[in-house]
């Protein structure tokens, strides 16, 4: 079994920090003995073993354990805070003093950690009772003794007053001895022996000497305090210089990035512009070949003479024809369908008439002004529901044979239409006629 002995003195300071293999209580009892009288023994656990309360006994001292216990992340903290931030020092019998490099295991720290943890508890009574010694100028060779009566228990008034009382006794009787042997009894005039009266200061200088003696380790653990200060100081300024450098060296990498960034945006912004010119021109080049060859469909069509190709017109207005004469390449003697016929006037009209259309399919009523222009230039107008349309892609086919027949129709229409106007006409002109010469002989 391996056990962890760690020592701190009633200052906190720490004296030691072992740990053994298969070693005996007896070994462990006269390790701690070498550095003085013990006076409290902790453990790290609620329920002390039975080894450190037969260790306690062995040594006469009280048992400190916690309230709980500690975790592995407490006692690790614990022991790097007291160390390096409390700035506690390994101290050797010697008297020398150097920075703690310690623990070396977990049993080391588990052990320091209990010893940390039990001089923490009576911390604070501690050093108030070196403040009041100080001022009432107690030896520091007695303040200890102070100390380990307050962690058994005692009021500090009350120890103080102890210790007090007790230099009081021994300066009295040493007073006292000194006196008897170093000054001759003194006869007056009347025989009586006397004690000389001169005042002994040799209280006084002992005890400066030793508020000397706690000033001068008070000096050294400063010395050594700043000396790790500056260490750490060192450190951080290495530790700044090195986050300098660190941001000099984001900061540019950030400014680079941006730079790359917008670089990228730019060009994306360009990739972007041709993509969607490559869209466009992909787009009206599908749109051409499909019109290509709708059109050679529509010449093969024309060809065969067999069916006849119908272009269409979305809408009749100026606008609607021009583009389809764009797209379908109106011409002389094709034919024509207005999937809406309303809208255009005789102008509209003008325009498909003067394309010289064979003839124009109708969906809906036109205006009478347009309906005039197209029968004035004889381009039959022949409606939807007589003909038998079939839709092919953007373009419709009628049969030529139908075509012809309703053309022929609407063409002897118009000439019976004309011949009616032609004898109503007549009949007009004859009944004016009569009229007259029956005004005539009237007058006679």
């Amino acid at each position: 079994m391996t056990v962890g002995v760690a020592i701190l003195d009633l200052s906190g300071e720490i004296l030691s920090v072992n740990s053994c293999k298969e070693v005996s209580r007896a070994e462990i009892t006269k390790h701690i003995i070498s550095f003085g009288k013990t006076v409290l023994v902790a453990t790290d656990v609620h329920q002390p073993p039975k080894m450190v309360k037969k260790m306690a006994a062995a040594l006469n001292s009280k048992i400190y354990a916690p309230y709980r216990d500690l975790a592995v992340s407490a006692k690790t903290g614990m022991v790097d805070d007291y160390i390096h931030y409390d700035n506690r020092f390994l101290v050797h019998r010697s008297g020398d003093v150097e920075p703690v490099s310690l623990p070396r295991n977990a049993h080391e720290r588990d052990a320091l950690a209990a010893a940390i943890q039990g001089y923490k508890k009576y911390q604070k009574k501690l050093e108030q009772i070196e403040r009041r010694a100080l001022d009432l100028d107690i030896p520091q060779s007695m303040v200890d003794g102070v100390k380990i009566m307050v962690i058994n228990e005692v009021p500090i008034t009350k120890a103080l007053n102890a210790i007090i009382e007790k230099i009081k006794h021994d300066s009295i009787s040493t007073t006292a001895t000194n006196e008897k042997e170093s000054y001759p009894k003194k006869r007056d005039s009347n025989g009586i022996s006397s004690i000389s009266s001169s005042k002994n200061g040799s209280e006084i200088i002992y005890g400066l000497k030793n508020k000397l003696k706690s000033q001068q380790k008070q000096i050294r653990n400063l010395q050594n305090k700043n000396s790790i200060m500056d260490n750490d100081l060192q450190k951080y300024q290495n530790e700044i210089s090195q986050l300098e450098h660190k941001l000099e060296r984001l900061q540019y990498e950030y400014s680079q990035n941006i730079l790359h960034q917008k670089e990228i945006a730019t060009k994306k912004a360009i990739i972007r512009g041709l993509q969607e010119k490559y869209n466009y021109e992909k787009g009206l080049r599908q749109e051409l070949e499909d019109q290509l060859k709708s059109i050679k469909r529509i010449r093969a069509m024309e060809l065969s003479r067999e069916a006849s190709p119908v272009k269409i017109v979305e809408s009749f207005s100026k606008d609607a024809i021009r583009e389809a004469t764009g797209s379908w390449n109106i011409k002389r003697g094709d034919v024509v369908l207005l999937k809406s016929s309303e809208g255009g006037g005789s102008q509209t009209a003008a325009l498909l008439v003067g394309l010289g259309v064979k003839a124009v399919l109708t969906t809906d009523k036109m205006s009478h002004q347009a309906k005039e222009e197209f029968e004035k230039h004889m381009v039959p107008l022949i409606e939807l529901d007589r003909v038998d349309l079939e839709m092919a892609d953007d373009f419709a086919v009628i049969r030529s044979q139908d075509l012809e027949r309703e053309i022929a129709q609407w063409k002897q229409n118009q000439e019976e239409r004309k011949k009616k106007e032609e004898q109503n006409k007549l009949l007009k002109i004859m009944d004016d006629y009569r009229a007259q010469r029956k005004r005539s002989t009237n007058n006679y």
